[in-house]
């Protein structure tokens, strides 16, 4: 039993109702045998601490907050120590662990890149003016549509405004290589999104029923034929990862596909969620049927209500048609889905740290090794893929990895969906082969508005570039070549009327803002990198030898010994502005 220490704060009927409607037993509930510690490495008794984070959403959307009492109350049901569940709860960016009183919605703005400089602070203030609660936030996934907000309520459910009519993203054909259809995206505007009816009359579950025929080991060689690597950022074969719990035997097995994008300037798996959910549904019911794992889970940005809904539809779906459940599709399989909502945290898109979050820890990432394919979610074989790895994963198996590789170059194959933002004609997500150029996606975005001062390619996390690169193809090699990356697909323009420093300034505060603090390299890192830069802005833009000394230290410091991929690339755009003359003027 753990050791709870309740305060005299008590739930309301309304608290007490919310909880319940989250720990009830669920019939289609995953299957997972035991939780294991894998920071303390010890096993113990299975529980329902998994709930935590769904509970927290329920609480707040009952009270508009999280109250002490109904935190209390869900510690207490969930056999959770309630300074832990505070400590989940103050985690999150979405959770609200103080009275907002009379408050009913919070106006939660976007401060990030595309944002930024699309007006997202005149927007703010125009909000404040109308007697509105404004929240200035991080990156909330809608950069084509910038200035971007959300709206939390407690009266109302958590939606996004439609501020602009012209919310349709842009779907063309590439313009690259007419011979090469569309995949990713070719059921976006077609397929209702709502309708697994609709899906199937477009082919959808013809990929998993050839999975099943020729067998996991097979799904799993065709995979590893056609090249596919990874489609959130770090490019990791999507074979060797699938092998590797594959091959594991004897414990529960887990896939879980990543949709908590939050990676500023991406959006991309929005789009296919909100547009083409059930393709992620298929896509992860067949990773689970080539690694052998009987449970999947979603986990999805919070900011992301509408493709929430309309996975939760799809599932339910599904698993009424018999493609989820004890007998997948009528093969004997067992596969089924939980769907996990995030609460605005950049640092959960790190597969370890989003298991710790479904898991109802802090989302804090885990040293590794041990590696997620033997000690994943509850310490047991875990496959994390993101929606577009996903995508690519049916079109594979569908069609062979010979035809997959008709598109793209030898080391890059295939296609790929890049989020276009910033100053271009029409922002939005394009499908193109891997090798198309720089310039030939901007092309196919309406061309660049004004004159290009700079290109950020991979996001917040990613690289400045010059307009003089127009040119580079679009792979993993070449990038590379060229010091600057793919990332999540991310590429944002800037005219030469943007004031970089006070842009670099706001991803220095994003960095800040966004770290876990687990690690000292970057706890200290990103604090001393946005202190060095306010210091630059408050000199007029110069910056001395010493301090630029003093941002290339720390970013080594944070490169060589950060736990995550977050204090590695902390520093790429800011030492990549300095560098390109954007910011920086020497004194």
């Amino acid at each position: 039993m753990a050791d709870l220490k309740l305060h005299v704060d008590t739930s309301t009927d309304a608290e007490r109702a919310a909880v319940a409607s989250v720990i009830a037993p669920d019939d289609h509930a995953v299957i997972h045998e035991s939780e294991r510690s894998v920071r303390g490495g010890t096993a113990r008794r299975r529980d329902r601490r998994h709930l935590l984070l769904p509970g927290l959403h329920a609480l707040q959307a009952t009270a508009g907050w999280i109250s002490p009492g109904g935190l209390n109350h869900l510690c207490d049901a969930l056999q959770v120590p309630p300074a832990e569940g505070f400590g989940v709860a103050s985690f999150y960016e979405l959770f609200r662990t103080t009275d907002p009183g009379h408050e009913q919605s919070v106006h939660h703005v976007c401060m990030d890149t595309a944002c930024h400089i699309a007006g997202a602070e005149d927007l703010a203030q125009r909000l404040e003016a109308q007697g509105e609660k404004v929240h200035r936030g991080p990156c909330l996934g809608q950069c084509e549509k910038a200035p971007a907000r959300f709206v939390q309520g407690r009266d109302e459910p958590d939606h996004v405004p439609a501020d602009r009519p012209d919310e349709l993203v842009a779907l063309p054909q590439r313009a690259a290589d007419p011979d090469v259809q569309l995949r990713l995206l070719r059921n976006v505007g077609v397929v209702d999104p709502t309708s697994l009816a609709s899906y199937r009359d477009h082919g959808g579950y013809l990929a998993l029923q050839r999975g099943i025929d020729i067998g996991p080991q097979a799904v799993i060689d065709e995979i590893r034929g056609a090249g596919l690597s990874g489609r959130g950022g770090a490019a990791f074969p999507t074979a060797i990862k699938w092998q590797g719990v594959a091959d594991e035997r004897g414990r529960p097995k887990h896939v879980i596909a990543n949709a908590d994008e939050s990676e500023p300037g991406t959006f991309k798996d929005r789009i296919v969620m909100e547009n083409d959910p059930f393709c992620v549904i298929e896509g992860l019911t067949l990773a689970g049927l080539a690694t052998g794992a009987e449970n999947g889970w979603i986990y999805i940005r919070g900011e992301y209500p509408l493709a929430t809904l309309r996975l939760a539809n799809a599932i339910e779906q599904c698993r009424t048609a018999g493609l989820l459940g004890d007998d997948v599709l009528g093969s004997g399989l067992r596969f089924d889905i939980e769907l996990r909502r995030g609460a605005g945290a950049y640092i959960c898109g790190e597969e370890t740290a989003l298991m710790e979050s479904i898991a109802g820890f802090r989302g804090e990432p885990r040293n590794k090794p041990p590696f997620p394919s033997t000690h994943g979610l509850f310490g047991e074989p875990t496959a994390v893929n993101n929606p577009e790895t996903l995508a690519n994963a049916l079109f594979i198996v569908e069609h062979g990895a010979d035809t997959y590789r008709l598109a793209g170059t030898e080391a890059s194959p295939g296609t790929r969906l890049f989020c276009l933002s910033g100053h271009v004609a029409v922002p939005g997500i394009y499908e193109v082969p891997m090798g198309t150029t720089l310039g030939e996606v901007v092309e196919l975005a309406g061309g660049a508005t004004g004159a290009t001062a700079a290109i950020l390619m991979g996001g917040a996390a990613g690289s400045f570039i010059g307009p003089d690169q127009m040119d580079m193809p679009l792979t993993q090699e070449d990038t590379r070549e060229r010091g600057t990356t793919l990332g999540s697909g991310v590429i944002t323009l800037f005219d030469d009327t943007v004031g970089f420093t006070s842009l670099v300034l706001r991803i220095a505060r994003f960095f800040e803002g966004e770290s876990c603090g687990q690690c000292v390299p970057c706890r200290v890192g990103v604090v001393r990198q946005r202190e060095v830069l306010v210091e630059m802005s408050e000199r007029g833009g110069t910056l001395t030898d010493d301090r630029n000394a003093l941002i290339d230290d720390m970013a080594r410091a944070m490169g060589d010994a950060s736990i995550c991929g977050l204090g590695h690339t902390a520093s790429g755009a800011v030492q990549s502005a300095i560098r390109l003359g954007l910011i920086g003027a020497r004194s």
